[in-house]
């Protein structure tokens, strides 16, 4: 858990938290145990919003929310991504992947925005503090955790299973009362994707790699990842492991395995690293497992921002993604 957590081992919640919570339900600011709250009731959070409309999470379950949600906590990287794009800031948001706050390439965008929670999970004083009325809980999946989050305001699970970072913006669309907006990026995206494809010519079937590095060795991005649904959308093939399906969200490889990812190209980074740090490749071609992969010894290995293309991701996320490749790769 992240450092200050306000739950045990247990998942409980401390005595002053839960008095928090208790006060709040009684002042009837927010929508405790509002889920399955009515239409119209127009109680949860601080919103100002008379009617609320329902929602169906990633979950299966149906959740009464603000029709237009004013104060949105978000709880992963993801949500913070989708709520940026939608027009929507957040007033609280949990740490990026080994980030003290938003990924870096929102940080621009995020900056101001209190942290209430890391990756590992929600600090619910903090989210109590920052008076929600919508709650995005990312891929959560604690229900004690949940239950208590659902205490302060209407909490949305919107990532499901797959992670398609698609199918989680048209869910944040729907919740923010954004869906217009949401389906308007999608097409945009779907645009741009297509017109880096024809652009790209024969170099859209090549075969691409993405690894991520750091002191603990390397690690690469399998199927059923953000960076791996963009790739697909560009005709990229992937080499050996990186065309099954991970475990977890990212799989170490030794570097006596390495030529299994010896592809076209590869795109690596740090959770530090900008995307413009070619000191990374400098230093991995001194490394001899590194200087044997055809894409380091023909000069097409290229840094990327680990924080956007080697972690949860998100609709910016997928845009910036574009532009990358298209740098990179088109001449």
């Amino acid at each position: 858990m992240a450092p200050h957590s306000t739950f045990s081992s247990r998942g409980l919640v401390r005595p002053s938290v839960a008095a928090t919570l208790i006060g709040i339900c009684a002042l009837g600011l927010t929508g405790c145990g509002s889920s399955d709250a009515s239409e119209g009731s127009g109680t949860s959070g601080g919103s100002t919003s008379a009617t609320t409309t329902r929602v169906t999470d990633a979950t299966g379950t149906p959740v009464a929310v603000p029709s237009a949600p004013e104060r949105v906590v978000v709880l992963s990287e993801m949500d913070l991504d989708a709520a940026l794009a939608l027009g929507v800031k957040p007033v609280g948001l949990t740490a990026g992947r080994g980030q003290k706050g938003a990924p870096g390439y929102l940080a621009d965008a995020a900056k101001d925005i209190p942290v209430v929670g890391a990756v590992t999970g929600p600090d619910i004083e903090k989210v109590v503090q920052a008076e929600p009325d919508v709650i995005l809980a990312g891929q959560l999946a604690d229900e004690q955790v949940l239950q208590q989050l659902r205490k302060v305001a209407p909490t949305v699970v919107t990532i499901d299973g797959t992670k398609d970072w698609k199918k989680a913006l048209s869910l944040t669309g729907k919740t923010l009362g954004k869906a217009n907006r949401a389906d308007e990026f999608l097409a945009d995206y779907a645009t741009r994707a297509a017109a880096l494809k024809k652009d790209l010519g024969a170099e859209a079937g090549r075969s691409v790699s993405v690894a991520r590095y750091s002191a603990k060795g390397s690690a690469v991005m399998q199927q059923g990842v953000f960076i791996s649904d963009v790739l697909k959308d560009l005709g990229f093939t992937r080499p050996g492991i990186q065309n099954e399906k991970g475990e977890g969200h990212s799989t170490p490889i030794s570097d006596e395995n390495l030529k299994e990812i010896d592809g076209d190209w590869l795109f690596i980074g740090t959770l530090t690293s900008t995307g413009s740090d070619q000191d990374l490749v400098a230093e991995l071609s001194e490394k001899p497992a590194y200087k044997q992969l055809k894409a380091v010894s023909s000069g097409r290995a290229t840094v990327i921002d680990g924080t956007k293309w080697t972690s949860l991701g998100g609709a910016r996320a997928a845009v910036s993604v574009l532009d990358d490749i298209r740098k990179a790769m088109i001449k």
